[in-house]
């Protein structure tokens, strides 16, 4: 392992992400990622997705709009969840947006008190499939923070799930809050997840030919609305 890649690691434990500079392809990006695990195939069951603008979703919170994605893990109804996830920015967005957004979700859990607490260690989701393309898709039970066989928290979220019982919701959706996996409860967990985000998120405009890697079963992420329909990034799960 070269330096380089040690002091990737290196962040990845300390900070949960990491930037890899001066990866131009597709095979170079495959290659970046080999020390930090196994490529796998994505809810479309392909090992690369692209997350570019496309008509037909403007009215969406999914990553083939322009619109704010609010606080989430990546596939969190799959057994387990990516360990980490990587975006190559293959064109950056010229507009000065278009954010990935980060924060530590054991932080997060830490700051709530002790209803909320106990509610995201002990209350199970039902954390439906997502799309049919891949392996895995079918669902998962499992609370906010589940035990992993290593002693390490796995954690799913999804604010769109919690409070418009959905993954990728229409950007007007109100529902019942009976109709909600966790209620009210769940609606009082995302927002403040919200309001942790903002005051503790780190915001990362990732630069073109680079690849923001970050652990996905620790980290929160979202990302701010934009304008410039050219960015394009690359996706990539890895399974440690």
């Amino acid at each position: 392992m070269t330096t380089s890649h040690n002091q990737h690691h290196k962040d990845l434990v300390e900070q949960g992400y990491t930037l890899i500079d001066d990866i131009h392809t597709d095979e170079e990006a495959a290659e970046a990622l080999r020390p930090y695990g196994e490529l796998i195939p994505q809810y479309d069951g392909q090992l690369r997705y692209q997350v570019k603008a496309a008509p037909g979703f403007e009215h969406r919170r999914y990553s083939k709009s322009t619109n704010t994605i609010l606080v989430h893990t990546e596939a969190p109804g799959w057994t387990p969840p990516p360990r980490y996830l990587a975006l190559h920015c293959r064109v950056q967005a010229t507009c000065g947006a278009g954010q990935t957004e980060l924060a530590d979700a054991r932080a997060f859990l830490s700051s709530l008190d002790e209803v909320h607490a106990e509610a995201a260690r002990k209350q199970d989701i039902e954390w439906v499939g997502h799309n049919t393309g891949g392996t895995g898709t079918g669902g998962v039970r499992a609370p906010v923070a589940e035990a992993g066989a290593d002693e390490r928290e796995i954690i799913r979220f999804s604010y769109n799930l919690l409070t418009a019982g959905h993954y990728d919701p229409p950007l007007d959706a109100a529902p019942d809050p009976a109709t909600l996996p966790l209620g009210r409860l769940g609606l009082d967990l995302a927002e403040q997840a919200v309001e942790f985000f903002r005051e503790h998120k780190t915001s990362v405009l990732i630069p073109e030919n680079s690849i923001l890697v970050w652990d996905n079963q620790r980290m929160l992420h979202a990302r701010s609305e934009y304008r410039d329909v050219r960015r394009h990034l690359t996706r990539y799960w890895l399974k440690a």
